[in-house]
Protein backbone atom coordinates (compact mmCIF):
# COMPACT_ATOMS: atom_id res chain seq x y z
CA UNK A 1 0.00 0.00 0.00
CA UNK A 2 2.84 2.25 0.97
CA UNK A 3 3.90 2.76 -2.83
CA UNK A 4 0.42 2.96 -4.28
CA UNK A 5 0.20 5.84 -1.67
CA UNK A 6 3.45 7.42 -2.33
CA UNK A 7 2.86 6.41 -6.51
CA UNK A 8 -0.59 8.23 -6.56
CA UNK A 9 0.35 10.99 -4.38
CA UNK A 10 3.00 12.10 -6.15
CA UNK A 11 0.95 11.95 -9.35
CA UNK A 12 -1.86 13.87 -7.80
CA UNK A 13 0.80 16.45 -6.70
CA UNK A 14 1.98 16.98 -10.14
CA UNK A 15 -1.16 17.57 -11.58
CA UNK A 16 -2.06 20.04 -9.01
CA UNK A 17 -4.64 17.87 -6.74
CA UNK A 18 -2.19 17.22 -4.19
CA UNK A 19 -4.96 18.44 -1.66
CA UNK A 20 -7.19 15.48 -1.97
CA UNK A 21 -4.60 13.52 0.59
CA UNK A 22 -5.15 16.43 3.59
CA UNK A 23 -7.16 13.83 5.60
CA UNK A 24 -5.70 10.82 4.38
CA UNK A 25 -3.75 10.23 7.94
CA UNK A 26 -7.02 10.57 9.38
CA UNK A 27 -8.42 7.63 7.73
CA UNK A 28 -8.84 4.19 8.85
CA UNK A 29 -6.70 1.10 7.00
CA UNK A 30 -10.00 0.26 4.91
CA UNK A 31 -10.72 3.82 4.61
CA UNK A 32 -7.27 4.21 2.80
CA UNK A 33 -7.83 1.52 0.78
CA UNK A 34 -11.21 1.69 -0.69
CA UNK A 35 -9.75 5.81 -1.28
CA UNK A 36 -6.65 4.83 -3.41
CA UNK A 37 -8.68 2.21 -5.12
CA UNK A 38 -10.93 5.17 -6.30
CA UNK A 39 -8.17 7.77 -6.91
CA UNK A 40 -6.22 4.82 -8.86
CA UNK A 41 -9.33 4.86 -11.15
CA UNK A 42 -8.84 8.58 -12.33
CA UNK A 43 -6.29 9.52 -15.19
CA UNK A 44 -5.68 12.68 -12.99
CA UNK A 45 -3.25 14.85 -15.12
CA UNK A 46 -6.01 13.83 -18.18
CA UNK A 47 -8.89 14.83 -15.95
CA UNK A 48 -7.56 18.36 -14.90
CA UNK A 49 -6.47 19.37 -17.86
CA UNK A 50 -10.33 18.40 -19.53
CA UNK A 51 -11.61 20.54 -16.48
CA UNK A 52 -9.22 23.35 -17.12
CA UNK A 53 -10.29 23.60 -20.71
CA UNK A 54 -14.07 22.94 -20.12
CA UNK A 55 -14.26 26.23 -17.79
CA UNK A 56 -12.35 28.25 -20.26
CA UNK A 57 -15.48 28.08 -22.11
CA UNK A 58 -15.06 26.58 -25.98
CA UNK A 59 -13.12 28.50 -28.51
CA UNK A 60 -15.14 31.41 -29.87
CA UNK A 61 -15.36 30.83 -33.46
CA UNK A 62 -18.30 32.78 -35.85
CA UNK A 63 -21.21 30.40 -35.44
CA UNK A 64 -23.22 30.07 -38.78
CA UNK A 65 -26.28 28.35 -38.29
CA UNK A 66 -27.96 26.85 -41.32
CA UNK A 67 -31.65 24.99 -41.38
CA UNK A 68 -31.49 21.20 -42.14
CA UNK A 69 -30.90 20.65 -45.92
CA UNK A 70 -34.10 18.87 -47.02
CA UNK A 71 -32.51 15.92 -48.67
CA UNK A 72 -31.81 14.24 -44.61
CA UNK A 73 -35.68 14.94 -43.09
CA UNK A 74 -38.42 12.58 -43.84
CA UNK A 75 -41.60 12.59 -42.36
CA UNK A 76 -43.14 9.55 -40.49
CA UNK A 77 -46.15 9.88 -42.77
CA UNK A 78 -44.77 9.85 -46.30
CA UNK A 79 -43.50 5.87 -46.31
CA UNK A 80 -44.67 4.68 -42.77
CA UNK A 81 -45.77 1.16 -44.48
CA UNK A 82 -42.51 0.10 -46.31
CA UNK A 83 -40.27 1.15 -43.62
CA UNK A 84 -42.05 -0.35 -40.82
CA UNK A 85 -41.95 -3.56 -42.64
CA UNK A 86 -37.87 -3.27 -43.01
CA UNK A 87 -38.02 -2.42 -39.79
CA UNK A 88 -40.12 -5.77 -38.47
CA UNK A 89 -37.54 -7.73 -41.03
CA UNK A 90 -34.03 -6.42 -39.16
CA UNK A 91 -36.14 -7.14 -36.12
CA UNK A 92 -37.10 -10.80 -37.13
CA UNK A 93 -33.05 -11.06 -38.51
CA UNK A 94 -32.01 -10.51 -34.73
CA UNK A 95 -30.38 -7.27 -35.82
CA UNK A 96 -31.51 -4.49 -33.91
CA UNK A 97 -30.85 -3.78 -30.38
CA UNK A 98 -32.17 -1.40 -27.76
CA UNK A 99 -30.12 1.43 -25.95
CA UNK A 100 -31.81 3.07 -22.87
CA UNK A 101 -30.50 6.25 -20.97
CA UNK A 102 -31.60 5.43 -17.33
CA UNK A 103 -29.34 6.94 -15.09
CA UNK A 104 -31.23 9.85 -13.76
CA UNK A 105 -33.10 9.87 -10.22
CA UNK A 106 -36.77 10.32 -9.46
CA UNK A 107 -35.93 13.40 -6.87
CA UNK A 108 -37.45 16.18 -9.21
CA UNK A 109 -40.43 13.95 -9.20
CA UNK A 110 -40.01 13.53 -5.43
CA UNK A 111 -38.60 10.31 -5.19
CA UNK A 112 -36.21 8.51 -4.15
CA UNK A 113 -35.86 5.70 -6.89
CA UNK A 114 -34.35 5.60 -10.60
CA UNK A 115 -36.85 7.80 -12.36
CA UNK A 116 -37.59 3.89 -14.65
CA UNK A 117 -39.46 3.27 -11.70
CA UNK A 118 -41.64 6.03 -11.35
CA UNK A 119 -45.35 5.01 -11.43
CA UNK A 120 -46.94 8.16 -13.89
CA UNK A 121 -50.50 7.13 -12.06
CA UNK A 122 -51.86 5.00 -14.95
CA UNK A 123 -55.13 2.78 -13.80
CA UNK A 124 -52.08 -0.06 -13.94
CA UNK A 125 -49.98 1.47 -12.02
CA UNK A 126 -47.04 0.79 -14.46
CA UNK A 127 -44.07 2.19 -14.64
CA UNK A 128 -42.07 3.58 -17.02
CA UNK A 129 -39.62 0.24 -17.00
CA UNK A 130 -42.75 -1.95 -17.28
CA UNK A 131 -44.36 0.61 -20.44
CA UNK A 132 -41.47 -0.08 -22.15
CA UNK A 133 -40.72 -3.58 -21.55
CA UNK A 134 -43.66 -4.19 -22.60
CA UNK A 135 -43.46 -2.49 -26.18
CA UNK A 136 -40.52 -4.54 -26.43
CA UNK A 137 -42.22 -7.89 -25.48
CA UNK A 138 -45.12 -6.80 -27.95
CA UNK A 139 -42.24 -6.24 -30.60
CA UNK A 140 -40.77 -9.78 -30.28
CA UNK A 141 -44.22 -11.10 -30.70
CA UNK A 142 -45.26 -9.10 -34.26
CA UNK A 143 -41.58 -9.85 -35.72
CA UNK A 144 -41.79 -13.75 -34.36
CA UNK A 145 -42.13 -16.03 -37.56
CA UNK A 146 -42.33 -19.58 -38.37
CA UNK A 147 -41.55 -20.72 -34.62
CA UNK A 148 -38.80 -18.65 -34.89
CA UNK A 149 -38.24 -15.95 -32.11
CA UNK A 150 -37.34 -12.55 -32.68
CA UNK A 151 -35.10 -11.16 -30.01
CA UNK A 152 -34.22 -7.32 -29.50
CA UNK A 153 -31.53 -7.22 -26.28
CA UNK A 154 -32.10 -4.54 -24.57
CA UNK A 155 -28.98 -2.78 -22.71
CA UNK A 156 -29.56 -0.13 -20.22
CA UNK A 157 -27.06 1.98 -18.93
CA UNK A 158 -27.73 3.08 -14.94
CA UNK A 159 -25.25 5.26 -12.65
CA UNK A 160 -23.38 4.76 -9.61
CA UNK A 161 -26.86 5.63 -6.98
CA UNK A 162 -29.64 3.53 -9.87
CA UNK A 163 -27.28 0.86 -10.82
CA UNK A 164 -28.28 -1.56 -7.87
CA UNK A 165 -31.89 -0.64 -7.23
CA UNK A 166 -32.49 -0.65 -11.05
CA UNK A 167 -30.92 -3.89 -11.26
CA UNK A 168 -32.98 -5.17 -8.27
CA UNK A 169 -36.25 -3.65 -9.42
CA UNK A 170 -35.89 -5.94 -13.02
CA UNK A 171 -35.45 -8.89 -11.13
CA UNK A 172 -38.34 -8.47 -8.43
CA UNK A 173 -40.73 -8.09 -11.47
CA UNK A 174 -38.91 -10.89 -13.24
CA UNK A 175 -37.94 -9.01 -15.89
CA UNK A 176 -41.81 -8.24 -17.06
CA UNK A 177 -41.51 -10.84 -19.32
CA UNK A 178 -38.05 -10.75 -20.92
CA UNK A 179 -35.78 -13.67 -20.56
CA UNK A 180 -32.70 -12.35 -18.07
CA UNK A 181 -29.99 -12.61 -20.75
CA UNK A 182 -31.30 -10.30 -22.77
CA UNK A 183 -31.69 -7.49 -20.05
CA UNK A 184 -27.89 -6.19 -19.89
CA UNK A 185 -26.85 -3.61 -17.45
CA UNK A 186 -24.16 -1.33 -17.85
CA UNK A 187 -22.88 1.35 -15.72
CA UNK A 188 -22.33 4.96 -17.07
CA UNK A 189 -19.05 6.72 -15.96
CA UNK A 190 -17.95 9.12 -13.26
CA UNK A 191 -16.41 12.65 -13.63
CA UNK A 192 -14.67 14.05 -10.32
CA UNK A 193 -16.23 17.15 -9.33
CA UNK A 194 -14.09 20.22 -9.77
CA UNK A 195 -14.03 23.90 -7.75
CA UNK A 196 -14.44 27.18 -10.07
CA UNK A 197 -10.52 27.61 -9.39
CA UNK A 198 -10.52 23.66 -11.12
CA UNK A 199 -9.35 21.98 -8.14
CA UNK A 200 -10.96 18.22 -6.87
CA UNK A 201 -13.52 18.76 -4.24
CA UNK A 202 -13.98 15.84 -1.48
CA UNK A 203 -17.03 14.64 -0.90
CA UNK A 204 -15.77 13.44 2.48
CA UNK A 205 -12.20 13.16 4.12
CA UNK A 206 -11.65 9.64 1.89
CA UNK A 207 -14.11 10.10 -1.25
CA UNK A 208 -13.88 12.30 -4.28
CA UNK A 209 -16.91 13.95 -4.93
CA UNK A 210 -18.07 12.72 -8.36
CA UNK A 211 -20.75 13.06 -10.70
CA UNK A 212 -22.25 11.10 -13.76
CA UNK A 213 -20.69 12.38 -17.37
CA UNK A 214 -23.36 13.47 -18.86
CA UNK A 215 -25.56 11.27 -21.29
CA UNK A 216 -22.92 11.34 -24.09
CA UNK A 217 -21.30 9.58 -21.37
CA UNK A 218 -22.99 6.43 -22.87
CA UNK A 219 -19.89 5.75 -25.70
CA UNK A 220 -17.38 5.59 -23.42
CA UNK A 221 -19.56 3.19 -21.46
CA UNK A 222 -20.99 1.16 -24.26
CA UNK A 223 -16.90 0.16 -24.74
CA UNK A 224 -15.76 0.31 -21.70
CA UNK A 225 -18.60 -2.00 -20.27
CA UNK A 226 -17.79 -4.00 -23.18
CA UNK A 227 -21.52 -3.54 -24.86
CA UNK A 228 -19.96 -3.13 -27.73
CA UNK A 229 -18.72 -6.29 -28.14
CA UNK A 230 -21.68 -7.31 -26.97
CA UNK A 231 -23.94 -5.94 -30.20
CA UNK A 232 -21.41 -7.26 -32.15
CA UNK A 233 -21.57 -10.84 -30.84
CA UNK A 234 -25.00 -10.90 -31.20
CA UNK A 235 -25.00 -9.62 -35.01
CA UNK A 236 -26.65 -6.70 -34.25
CA UNK A 237 -26.36 -3.82 -36.70
CA UNK A 238 -28.90 -1.01 -35.45
CA UNK A 239 -29.35 0.16 -32.01
CA UNK A 240 -32.05 2.18 -31.22
CA UNK A 241 -30.68 4.84 -27.90
CA UNK A 242 -34.02 7.19 -26.18
CA UNK A 243 -34.08 8.48 -22.22
CA UNK A 244 -36.20 6.41 -19.71
CA UNK A 245 -38.56 9.91 -19.36
CA UNK A 246 -40.34 9.55 -22.17
CA UNK A 247 -43.29 8.06 -21.48
CA UNK A 248 -44.26 7.61 -25.03
CA UNK A 249 -41.42 6.12 -26.57
CA UNK A 250 -41.75 4.03 -29.24
CA UNK A 251 -38.94 1.30 -28.03
CA UNK A 252 -37.41 -0.05 -31.11
CA UNK A 253 -39.91 1.82 -33.33
CA UNK A 254 -39.79 -0.47 -36.44
CA UNK A 255 -40.40 2.36 -39.02
CA UNK A 256 -37.89 4.39 -37.45
CA UNK A 257 -35.26 1.54 -37.47
CA UNK A 258 -37.00 1.09 -41.78
CA UNK A 259 -36.12 4.79 -42.30
CA UNK A 260 -32.75 4.93 -41.18
CA UNK A 261 -31.62 1.51 -42.13
CA UNK A 262 -33.45 2.14 -46.19
CA UNK A 263 -30.66 5.48 -46.27
CA UNK A 264 -27.91 3.91 -44.95
CA UNK A 265 -27.98 5.85 -41.78
CA UNK A 266 -24.77 5.71 -39.22
CA UNK A 267 -26.67 8.20 -36.80
CA UNK A 268 -30.21 9.23 -36.77
CA UNK A 269 -32.49 11.14 -34.70
CA UNK A 270 -36.22 11.69 -34.22
CA UNK A 271 -37.84 15.26 -33.93
CA UNK A 272 -40.68 16.91 -33.62
CA UNK A 273 -41.86 20.27 -35.05
CA UNK A 274 -41.65 23.37 -32.06
CA UNK A 275 -45.03 24.00 -30.58
CA UNK A 276 -44.48 28.16 -30.93
CA UNK A 277 -41.10 29.44 -32.30
CA UNK A 278 -40.47 30.49 -28.47
CA UNK A 279 -40.63 27.00 -27.50
CA UNK A 280 -37.20 26.46 -25.34
CA UNK A 281 -36.04 23.58 -27.01
CA UNK A 282 -33.02 22.53 -28.81
CA UNK A 283 -32.96 21.97 -32.11
CA UNK A 284 -30.90 20.03 -34.76
CA UNK A 285 -29.61 22.37 -37.35
CA UNK A 286 -26.32 22.83 -38.98
CA UNK A 287 -23.19 24.94 -37.22
CA UNK A 288 -20.25 25.74 -39.50
CA UNK A 289 -21.77 23.07 -41.56
CA UNK A 290 -21.63 20.17 -39.35
CA UNK A 291 -24.92 18.72 -37.81
CA UNK A 292 -25.58 19.35 -34.13
CA UNK A 293 -28.37 20.47 -31.78
CA UNK A 294 -27.96 23.92 -31.45
CA UNK A 295 -29.20 24.92 -27.82
CA UNK A 296 -32.47 27.49 -26.99
CA UNK A 297 -29.91 30.41 -25.93
CA UNK A 298 -28.04 29.91 -28.94
CA UNK A 299 -30.78 30.93 -31.34
CA UNK A 300 -31.93 34.40 -31.85
CA UNK A 301 -34.96 35.66 -32.00
CA UNK A 302 -35.09 36.81 -35.91
CA UNK A 303 -33.77 33.54 -36.52
CA UNK A 304 -36.39 31.47 -33.96
CA UNK A 305 -39.57 33.19 -36.31
CA UNK A 306 -37.67 32.18 -39.60
CA UNK A 307 -40.03 30.07 -41.94
CA UNK A 308 -39.17 27.90 -44.99
CA UNK A 309 -40.99 28.89 -48.53
CA UNK A 310 -43.37 26.14 -47.29
CA UNK A 311 -44.49 28.08 -43.98
CA UNK A 312 -42.48 25.79 -41.46
CA UNK A 313 -39.86 27.08 -39.22
CA UNK A 314 -36.63 27.26 -40.55
CA UNK A 315 -35.45 26.09 -36.64
CA UNK A 316 -38.02 24.09 -36.09
CA UNK A 317 -37.00 20.78 -35.57
CA UNK A 318 -37.10 20.26 -31.82
CA UNK A 319 -34.60 17.71 -30.04
CA UNK A 320 -36.77 14.56 -28.26
CA UNK A 321 -33.65 12.95 -27.81
CA UNK A 322 -34.39 9.96 -29.55
CA UNK A 323 -31.78 8.46 -32.02
CA UNK A 324 -30.47 5.46 -33.97
CA UNK A 325 -27.03 4.52 -34.64
CA UNK A 326 -25.30 1.62 -36.45
CA UNK A 327 -22.79 -0.54 -34.82
CA UNK A 328 -19.81 0.44 -37.54
CA UNK A 329 -20.35 4.23 -36.16
CA UNK A 330 -20.53 3.12 -32.19
CA UNK A 331 -17.58 1.34 -33.02
CA UNK A 332 -15.78 4.15 -34.79
CA UNK A 333 -16.59 7.29 -31.78
CA UNK A 334 -13.43 6.47 -30.30
CA UNK A 335 -11.46 7.48 -33.22
CA UNK A 336 -12.68 11.14 -32.94
CA UNK A 337 -13.47 10.93 -28.95
CA UNK A 338 -11.01 13.33 -27.84
CA UNK A 339 -12.70 16.10 -30.51
CA UNK A 340 -16.01 15.51 -28.16
CA UNK A 341 -16.13 18.80 -25.84
CA UNK A 342 -16.78 18.30 -21.88
CA UNK A 343 -19.79 20.92 -21.00
CA UNK A 344 -19.33 22.72 -17.67
CA UNK A 345 -22.71 22.78 -15.33
CA UNK A 346 -22.32 24.93 -12.72
CA UNK A 347 -23.97 23.08 -9.73
CA UNK A 348 -24.55 23.27 -5.65
CA UNK A 349 -21.97 20.69 -4.27
CA UNK A 350 -21.35 18.87 -0.45
CA UNK A 351 -17.85 19.05 0.22
CA UNK A 352 -14.90 18.94 2.82
CA UNK A 353 -13.49 21.93 3.55
CA UNK A 354 -9.93 21.63 3.41
CA UNK A 355 -9.18 24.23 5.61
CA UNK A 356 -11.60 23.18 8.46
CA UNK A 357 -12.42 19.69 7.06
CA UNK A 358 -16.29 20.24 7.92
CA UNK A 359 -18.81 18.92 5.32
CA UNK A 360 -20.22 22.27 3.61
CA UNK A 361 -23.68 21.96 1.77
CA UNK A 362 -23.95 25.44 -0.43
CA UNK A 363 -26.91 27.31 -0.56
CA UNK A 364 -25.77 28.35 -4.29
CA UNK A 365 -23.64 26.92 -6.83
CA UNK A 366 -20.06 26.48 -5.74
CA UNK A 367 -18.37 24.32 -7.83
CA UNK A 368 -18.81 22.53 -11.61
CA UNK A 369 -19.92 18.92 -12.89
CA UNK A 370 -18.28 18.12 -16.38
CA UNK A 371 -20.51 15.75 -18.45
CA UNK A 372 -21.07 15.20 -22.63
CA UNK A 373 -24.23 15.44 -24.61
CA UNK A 374 -25.18 12.49 -26.47
CA UNK A 375 -25.70 14.46 -29.28
CA UNK A 376 -22.46 15.36 -29.63
CA UNK A 377 -21.44 13.21 -32.28
CA UNK A 378 -23.61 14.42 -35.12
CA UNK A 379 -21.13 15.97 -36.66
CA UNK A 380 -18.92 13.14 -37.17
CA UNK A 381 -21.93 11.30 -39.05
CA UNK A 382 -20.97 9.82 -42.38
CA UNK A 383 -24.71 9.53 -43.24
CA UNK A 384 -26.83 11.14 -40.76
CA UNK A 385 -30.58 11.05 -40.99
CA UNK A 386 -33.85 12.73 -39.18
CA UNK A 387 -37.45 11.33 -39.14
CA UNK A 388 -40.10 14.02 -38.00
CA UNK A 389 -42.53 12.72 -36.05
CA UNK A 390 -45.98 13.61 -34.34
CA UNK A 391 -44.97 14.96 -30.93
CA UNK A 392 -48.81 13.61 -29.53
CA UNK A 393 -48.01 10.08 -30.69
CA UNK A 394 -44.14 9.68 -29.68
CA UNK A 395 -43.11 12.46 -27.24
CA UNK A 396 -44.30 13.36 -23.37
CA UNK A 397 -41.39 14.03 -21.79
CA UNK A 398 -41.58 13.96 -17.36
CA UNK A 399 -39.42 16.29 -16.17
CA UNK A 400 -41.01 17.86 -12.94
CA UNK A 401 -42.55 17.01 -10.07
CA UNK A 402 -46.47 16.27 -9.76
CA UNK A 403 -48.72 19.25 -9.78
CA UNK A 404 -46.20 21.08 -11.92
CA UNK A 405 -49.06 21.09 -14.93
CA UNK A 406 -46.82 20.53 -17.53
CA UNK A 407 -43.68 17.67 -18.34
CA UNK A 408 -45.16 15.79 -15.33
CA UNK A 409 -46.93 12.61 -13.98
CA UNK A 410 -50.39 14.06 -14.82
CA UNK A 411 -49.03 14.74 -18.37
CA UNK A 412 -47.64 11.98 -19.06
CA UNK A 413 -50.70 9.83 -17.78
CA UNK A 414 -53.43 12.02 -19.89
CA UNK A 415 -51.29 11.27 -23.45
CA UNK A 416 -50.64 7.70 -22.39
CA UNK A 417 -55.14 7.48 -22.00
CA UNK A 418 -55.15 9.96 -24.92
CA UNK A 419 -52.85 7.86 -27.48
CA UNK A 420 -55.36 4.73 -26.11
CA UNK A 421 -58.63 6.61 -27.14
CA UNK A 422 -57.03 7.38 -30.57
CA UNK A 423 -56.11 3.89 -31.19
CA UNK A 424 -59.59 2.90 -30.32
CA UNK A 425 -61.11 5.80 -32.36
CA UNK A 426 -58.64 4.75 -35.56
CA UNK A 427 -60.08 0.88 -35.07
CA UNK A 428 -63.24 2.25 -35.53
CA UNK A 429 -64.37 2.66 -32.24
CA UNK A 430 -66.13 5.06 -30.15
CA UNK A 431 -66.49 5.94 -26.02
CA UNK A 432 -69.74 6.03 -24.68
CA UNK A 433 -69.17 9.51 -22.95
CA UNK A 434 -66.05 11.72 -22.38
CA UNK A 435 -65.55 9.92 -18.35
CA UNK A 436 -64.09 6.87 -19.32
CA UNK A 437 -60.27 6.10 -19.27
CA UNK A 438 -58.95 3.21 -21.12
CA UNK A 439 -55.60 2.47 -20.55
CA UNK A 440 -53.86 -0.45 -23.56
CA UNK A 441 -51.41 -2.97 -22.49
CA UNK A 442 -48.64 -2.35 -24.64
CA UNK A 443 -48.80 -5.94 -24.52
CA UNK A 444 -51.84 -5.94 -27.02
CA UNK A 445 -51.16 -3.14 -29.17
CA UNK A 446 -47.67 -1.39 -30.19
CA UNK A 447 -49.10 0.87 -32.57
CA UNK A 448 -52.88 0.75 -32.18
CA UNK A 449 -52.85 -2.77 -34.24
CA UNK A 450 -54.81 -5.57 -32.97
CA UNK A 451 -57.87 -3.60 -32.12
CA UNK A 452 -60.08 -4.70 -34.84
CA UNK A 453 -62.59 -6.05 -32.37
CA UNK A 454 -63.97 -2.41 -31.32
CA UNK A 455 -64.93 -1.53 -34.64
CA UNK A 456 -68.18 -0.72 -35.06
CA UNK A 457 -68.37 -0.57 -31.16
CA UNK A 458 -69.15 1.94 -27.78
CA UNK A 459 -66.65 1.46 -25.27
CA UNK A 460 -68.83 1.31 -22.43
CA UNK A 461 -66.73 1.57 -18.81
CA UNK A 462 -63.33 2.15 -17.63
CA UNK A 463 -61.11 -0.36 -18.06
CA UNK A 464 -57.54 -1.33 -18.65
CA UNK A 465 -57.07 -3.46 -21.83
CA UNK A 466 -54.19 -6.21 -21.74
CA UNK A 467 -55.71 -9.35 -23.83
CA UNK A 468 -58.97 -9.22 -26.67
CA UNK A 469 -60.99 -10.90 -23.72
CA UNK A 470 -60.63 -7.58 -21.65
CA UNK A 471 -62.14 -5.54 -25.01
CA UNK A 472 -64.87 -8.03 -25.55
CA UNK A 473 -65.51 -7.27 -21.67
CA UNK A 474 -65.72 -3.31 -22.08
CA UNK A 475 -68.17 -3.34 -25.12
Amino acid sequence: MTMDYQGLKEKYQQAGQGHVFTFFEQLSIIEQQEFLRQLSKVNVEEVTKIGKKAMKGPEVLECQLEPLPTDVIGDVASNREEWCKLGISLIQQNQVAVILMAGGQGTRLGSAEPKGCYDIGLPSHKSLFQLQAERICRLQSLAAKDGQDAIIPWYIMTSGPTDKPTREYFEKHSYFGLKPENVIFFEQGVMPCFTHDGKFMLESKGKLAVAPDGNGGIYNALHKEGVIDSLKKRGIRYSHCYCVDNSLARVADPVFIGYCASRNTDCGIKVVPKSIPEEPVGVVARRNGKYGVVEYSEISQELAQKRLGNGQLAFGAANIANHFFSTEFLERVPTFADELEYHVASKKISHVDIETGNIVKPTKPNGVKLERFVFDVFGHSKAFSVLQVNRVDEFSPLKNGPGAGVDCPETSRADILSQAERFIRNAGGDYLNKQIEVEISPLLSYGGENLDTVSGKIIKKSSTLNTLEDVASII
